[in-house]
């Protein structure tokens, strides 16, 4: 496992963000391990959570110019740290985020931070995909922005689950709306990380017996 992947899983482990027991899915389905961005509230947690992201796009997009998505809520703060970590490596991006409901007074409108222009491309900055259910839900709000096309998707970890059909839910993803879906480490590099340690066992056989079941047949 190259050395990046380790210590980013250390460092979900470390920040909460990655735990192990008997969760609920946004998708509804049950499982057996739950990442949740939320957990991330300190400044320097941020800051290494953008730095991931920001190592990602560099490596699958280099430095192209796109403007940043963060959904509600989770994808706020990690838009933010990744639009942060990028311009420290020279690469100034716009970002953005949707409110839940929309503002009636004031400006007005769904989205706060930068709103992009018909030409542009947006790279959607999310937490994890299970099933695929919150990325259609950003593009049915994104489809408003007239002219503006999405180029890529990057979350923190790859579930490698089936999506609406046997197919991993990135895939289809990727068959549906035309662009890719970047994870910084995926199930199977957790569970590497994991059975470094025999201590891991249950929860390594728990994970196992998920996939076997909900697991994408690709």
């Amino acid at each position: 496992m190259e050395s990046y992947k380790r210590e980013f899983i250390q460092f979900l482990q470390d920040a909460g963000v990655l735990k192990f027991g008997d969760f609920t899915a946004k998708s509804g389905r049950k499982i057996p391990y739950f990442i949740n961005a939320g957990m991330i509230k300190t400044g320097d947690q941020i800051t290494k959570m953008g730095e991931f992201y920001a190592r990602a796009y560099m490596d699958k997009l280099g430095k192209k110019h796109s403007v940043l998505y963060g959904p509600a809520y989770k994808g706020i703060s990690l838009s933010i740290s990744a639009a942060v970590a990028l311009s420290k490596e020279g690469l100034d991006l716009p970002f953005f985020f949707n409110r839940k409901e929309v503002k009636d007074h004031g400006e007005g409108g769904t989205f706060v931070g930068y709103v992009p222009q018909a030409g542009e491309q947006i790279v959607i900055i999310e937490d994890v995909i299970t099933a695929g259910t919150a990325i259609r839900e950003s593009m049915d709000i994104l489809k408003n922005l007239d002219g503006t096309k999405v180029i890529a998707t990057f979350i923190m970890v790859d579930r490698k689950e089936k999506g609406q059909t046997e197919l991993g839910a990135m895939q289809e993803i990727e068959n549906q709306f035309g662009f890719p879906v970047y994870s910084i480490v995926d199930v199977y590099d957790i569970i590497e990380y994991l059975e470094e340690d025999p201590a891991n066992e249950e929860n390594v056989t728990r994970i196992k017996n998920y996939l076997a079941v909900n697991g994408a047949k690709q």
